[in-house]
């Protein structure tokens, strides 16, 4: 298997994760936020906050599986992968500062998905030049 084929594994399955976690934000966001071990800590239960991260999530999975399903939509995995890489920043912020309610929930869950979406979203040399 190419690195390029191994990128878009782990894209289907980043994204394919992503869009069912984004599905349930939308769906059940109340389910989805008593679900999320921590999560109570970072403040109440907001269900409009909760459905616009939703949205988000299912935006950037799409992309990553449009880069999955077609190698030339990279350009679109990597936008996906820039709201990965943003929220986990925005994590790892909270990690740092000692602010966050589950630091395992923040960097498996979080963090080690939007590193490995944003090197699974980049394109090697060869789908460049497609």
């Amino acid at each position: 298997m190419t690195l390029g084929a191994v990128k878009r594994v782990i894209a289907a399955v980043l994204g394919l994760g992503g869009a069912a976690n984004g599905a349930l934000m939308l769906a059940a966001p109340a389910l989805w936020y008593d679900s999320v071990p921590g999560l109570a800590h970072t403040g109440p239960f907001n269900p409009h906050f909760v459905m616009d991260i939703g949205v988000a999530y299912v935006v950037a999975s799409a992309a990553l599986i449009a880069r999955a399903w077609r190698p030339r939509y990279w350009p679109a995995a990597v936008a996906g992968a820039a709201f990965m890489i943003g929220h986990a920043l925005i994590h790892a912020a909270d990690v740092a500062a000692e602010r966050t309610g589950n630091i395992g929930v923040d960097v498996w869950l979080v963090i080690v998905p939007a590193l490995l979406a944003a090197w699974a979203a980049w394109p090697e040399k060869a789908e460049r030049t497609r």
